[in-house]
């Protein structure tokens, strides 16, 4: 049986592995490879091993070799492996390793030979092997791998919901839990925490302990208990005062203070993102896209989006001014010269300037 899991959504992914593991009696018949690095030959060595006290043999595979720049570069390098292996018979103990592993390097970084080989063993696979392609990309449906899972086993491809389907998947986690959730607290975790599911179903365990077993999960909750929506709401608000929009900003921060936010966790958590924006602001400088500022700062995708887009309304010697007269609130506050409100509506009043 060969499975095919494929697309973006990988958390759904490695749960339908984790179900798959779970229906078969493997044991210890089980290999996982990264197909990123392991030759094909490895591979395909494993799945014809026979099980061992068990009717099947579980084979997971994660990754594809990278792909080539030249497509006909990709079919000449796949046509190579063979020839490359002959070459390595008769030399010297020494020469025939060193040439064997170049034969298998050369072998794992042809994509289109990897995946057209991989396609036509499955036809050929033993009945006791179960053979499962995990992949954090969707393929083509003209791709040699999609239509041996088509004909010799199953395919399961995994996008990632947005809109209507994002709020049905939160309502149906919630239900698998054994928990239900209002309308509103399923928005408001939709809306904040957007579709990055494995955030939101550690959040969705978090929100089921807290109100325990066939118990409803309100907005209230979500609002006390969910920092990463409680970092969004106050993204709000620095996205108001990038905007220079003053009366929004002091209708978010009164919005927050009267929820139970505590000022001075208010003004770390400004504090830390315009430290944020500054970064962000330098690596825009030198060309650098959201994905790469995720990659280098070690930030959160959604994070990064609204850094890039609010960095636009300040200078460097904005930010830099805004960030010394946070940390001078924030030592203002701790001292107990300025009410908590006080401090941040002068706050809100003079930032960027």
């Amino acid at each position: 049986m060969f499975y095919l899991l494929h697309g973006e959504d990988e958390f759904t992914s490695r749960e339908q592995l984790k179900k798959l593991r779970q229906q078969g009696d493997f044991q210890f018949n089980q290999d996982r490879f990264n197909g990123a690095e392991v030759d094909l030959k490895t591979i395909l060595l494993a799945a014809d091993t026979l099980p061992f006290l068990t009717d099947q043999r579980l084979v997971v595979v994660e990754g594809l070799p990278k792909k080539k720049r030249g497509a006909g570069q990709d079919k000449a390098a796949s046509a190579e492996p063979a020839a490359s292996t002959t070459e390595s018979v008769g030399t010297t103990k020494g020469g025939k390793a060193r040439k064997g592993k170049k034969s298998a390097k050369s072998n794992v970084l042809t994509r289109a030979g990897f995946e057209k080989e991989l396609a036509e063993y499955v036809a050929l696979m033993p009945e006791s092997t179960v053979l499962i392609l995990l992949l954090d990309e969707a393929l083509e449906a003209s791709n040699p791998l999609v239509k041996a899972a088509e004909q010799h086993g199953k395919v399961i491809q995994c996008a990632l919901p947005k809109g209507a389907a994002l709020e049905s998947w939160i309502n149906k986690r919630a239900k698998s839990i054994n928990v239900k959730i209002t309308g509103e607290a399923t928005k408001l975790l939709a809306d904040f925490m957007g579709n990055n599911l494995r955030l939101l179903a550690n959040e969705l365990d978090k929100l089921a302990t807290y109100v325990g077993k066939d118990a409803t999960i309100s907005a209230e909750d979500v609002r006390q208990l969910s920092a990463q929506v409680q970092e969004a709401r106050i993204f709000d608000l620095t996205d108001a005062l990038a905007q220079r929009n003053r009366k929004q900003a002091l209708n978010i921060l009164h919005d927050l203070l009267s929820d139970g936010e505590p000022p001075l966790k208010l003004i770390s958590t400004i504090t830390t993102q315009v430290r944020t924006l500054l970064l962000v602001k330098e690596l825009a400088q030198k060309g650098m896209r959201s994905a790469q500022v995720v990659s280098t700062l070690g930030i959160a995708p959604f994070v990064a989006e609204k850094s890039l887009r609010q960095v636009g309304n300040f200078t460097p010697a904005q930010l830099e001014s805004t960030y010394r007269q946070l940390l001078e609130t924030d030592a203002a506050l701790k001292r107990s010269r300025l009410t908590p409100e006080m401090a941040l509506d002068l706050l809100v009043v003079q930032f960027g300037a």
